[in-house]
Formats: C-alpha cells, sequence, structure tokens
C-alpha cells in the first residue's frame, strides 16, 4: 500500500513538472458568440525561450493538437483567418477577433515539437453562447418543405398548431405571447383549437438561453382566420396544395416529353438499322459503244458512259 501510495505521488509530481515550465491565460468564464478573446503564453522558468514556443489547438474531429502558427501565406489565410498570432516585447499572444462556436475548445501552449507528455501547459478549454434565430413551423410535413413562416391564414373552425425552434449553446426555453394580451404559455408549440376571428392577430414566440438570459431571439407570425366563404385557395394550406399540384404538373409534363422523345429516338434508330446493305445487283451496268445497247455517238473511246 505505501509502495503504491509513493508511486502515485513520483507520478504525480513528474506530471505538474511537466506543465510547471508553461502556463496559458485566457478566460476563464464562457464567453459570447462575437467577443474578442486574448490567450498568452507564459514561462515560469527562465531557462525557456518564449521564440520557441506556439499555440494548439484541438481539432476534435480529427482527434489531435496542430500548430496555430503554420507556416504559409495560404495556409494562414484558409484555415487560420480567425486567430491572429503576435510576438511582441517578448510576450507571445492569441488574438481570436470575433470568436465563434467553432473556435470553441480547448488550447495550449508548446514548446518546440512536443506531444502531450512533453513541455506543454495544461490545456485551457473556452466555452462559446450563443443563440441562433428562431424558426416558426406547422407541424407536420410542412415543417420539412417550407421555410419559417411568417403569415398563417386559416379557414373559420380549423385547429392551429405552431411550433418554435432555435439552435443554442444549450437547449432553450420557450414561451408564447399573443400581441394585445397579457397571457403566456410556456411551450415550444401553440395550439389553438376551432379557430375564430378574434382568435386571429400576431403570436410571437420568444427563446432565452438557460444560462445567459441576455441571449434572446424572438419570432412573429401574424395568423389570419378566413370568413366561412373564403375560397379553398385562399388558405396557407390551398396554396401550398396548389405549388405541389403545379410542382407536380411540370414534373409529370417533363416525364411525358422526355420518354416521347426516347421513344421517337429509338424508333428512327431501329428504322434506320433495319434497312440492310445496298443491293449492287439493282445498278445498271456499263453500257459501251459497240454493244446494242448503246446510242449513236461519234466518240471514238470504249469506255462506259454511265
Amino acid at each position: 500500500m505505501k509502495a503504491f501510495l509513493l508511486l502515485t505521488i513520483v507520478a504525480t509530481v513528474h506530471i505538474l513538472g511537466c506543465y510547471a515550465a508553461l502556463i496559458i491565460q485566457g478566460p476563464a468564464q464562457p464567453v459570447l458568440e462575437g467577443e474578442q478573446v486574448t490567450l498568452e503564453c507564459l514561462i515560469s522558468e527562465s531557462d525557456l525561450n518564449i521564440s520557441q514556443v506556439h499555440f494548439e489547438r484541438y481539432a476534435k474531429y480529427m482527434s489531435k493538437w496542430y500548430n496555430l502558427e503554420p507556416e504559409g501565406y495560404f495556409y494562414r489565410r484558409c484555415w487560420q483567418y480567425d486567430v491572429d498570432v503576435s510576438r511582441e516585447d517578448g510576450r507571445l499572444l492569441l488574438y481570436i477577433s470575433q470568436i465563434y462556436s467553432y473556435s470553441q475548445g480547448p488550447y495550449r501552449c508548446v514548446a518546440g515539437n512536443a506531444t502531450a507528455s512533453d513541455n506543454s501547459s495544461e490545456p485551457l478549454s473556452i466555452t462559446v453562447n450563443y443563440m441562433r434565430d428562431v424558426s416558426v413551423h406547422r407541424t407536420g410535413f410542412t415543417r420539412y418543405f417550407s421555410s419559417s413562416m411568417q403569415d398563417l391564414r386559416v379557414p373559420l373552425g380549423d385547429d392551429v398548431e405552431v411550433e418554435c425552434t432555435a439552435t443554442a449553446s444549450e437547449t432553450p426555453d420557450y414561451y408564447w405571447q399573443k400581441e394585445g394580451e397579457d397571457w403566456i404559455l410556456p411551450s415550444s408549440k401553440l395550439f389553438l383549437r376551432k379557430m375564430r376571428v378574434e382568435d386571429g392577430g400576431a403570436y410571437t414566440c420568444v427563446a432565452s438561453h438557460p444560462t445567459v438570459p441576455s441571449l434572446k431571439k424572438s419570432r412573429t407570425i401574424s395568423i389570419t382566420v378566413l370568413p366561412e366563404d373564403a375560397p379553398w385557395y385562399e388558405s396557407t394550406n390551398g396554396r401550398l396544395m396548389l405549388m405541389t399540384s403545379a410542382a407536380g404538373v411540370a414534373m409529370l409534363a417533363l416525364i411525358l416529353s422526355m420518354s416521347v422523345f426516347l421513344c421517337r429516338r429509338s424508333k428512327q434508330n431501329t428504322t434506320r438499322s433495319s434497312k440492310g446493305p445496298i443491293d449492287d445487283h439493282s445498278q445498271k451496268k456499263p453500257i459501251y459503244k459497240a454493244s446494242s445497247e448503246s446510242l449513236p455517238s461519234t466518240s471514238g473511246d470504249k469506255q462506259p458512259l454511265v
């Protein structure tokens, strides 16, 4: 048991010794998307030169660390355009002017060509909080075939069920509210039964970040309840059916025209291949001047006339 404890202490001291020479400083708390972030490599031992140190970032999908100071202008502009490394007054700094979600993850300082087990700093993980725009769709197949709606027209007495979604660093909290009324529905879905004319109006879905109150997005849709005698094609579903039918008719016409073209082309090829070789026996034989089939002529040659 004592031997095991001694081995553990030695291993811990060795690991801490590897990270003792280099320290990476940066934000200790999650940052907001779009903010500026600055990282700095510090040296705790005088025998290590800052010119031998560089920044590395861990690539999640490649499962490896890669250098943030590559050689070559093309590589820098294409792959490291979002970071800028500065070496001024004996300091090594990394600037990210506007950080985004794809730039989050572990960063570290490395001396020379060191690996993870050699002279490198303890990784600093940067977390980015973000919130994307809110989208609103009717539940069902229309969500996958249409963009976020802004205007919804429904017949009198129909049921309406819409849902709002937003992509964020954490699952957002949703609630619905109607303009001119004081009720709030804490849900991502809004379900209205048997629509009346007075149920029409502007409905707003608000998505808020659970841990960052300042991250909040909203989307407002207008719901119009059509009168009972309104044509079916004036509703949102009716318009969608018309567009779908028109696209189906156009596709069917294209398929039929292509089929007719291919059939005609195939028939022409069949006709050409059925004619067979030229019948040389059907041609007339040459006519000579001395033959009985010749015509009167003053010419003295004996070459065929045809």
